[in-house]
């Protein structure tokens, strides 16, 4: 690892410009969480799907302000 203290990292990063403050987020957070290229593939299938199932008309879709509607008043009874 590079030679600085924590310290100064962080003061480091306190210093960088917004847009590469943003790419070291990214960076990081790739890092820990890589992702599931196999996943990925499977979710833009289903995206797909779900795209053209809507566009055929051949499901039924429901406002979201009525779903969260049906939700609360289960939990207010």
């Amino acid at each position: 690892m590079i030679a600085l203290n924590t310290h100064q990292l962080l003061a480091e990063v306190d210093s960088m410009p917004i847009d590469l403050k943003t790419k070291l987020i990214e960076k990081l957070l790739s890092s820990l969480n890589p992702p599931h290229h196999d996943l990925e593939t499977l979710w833009k299938q289903e995206i797909d799907s779900r795209v053209t199932s809507i566009e055929k008309a051949a499901v039924n879709l429901i406002d979201g302000n009525d779903v969260f509607r049906k939700i609360k008043a289960r939990f207010e009874q």
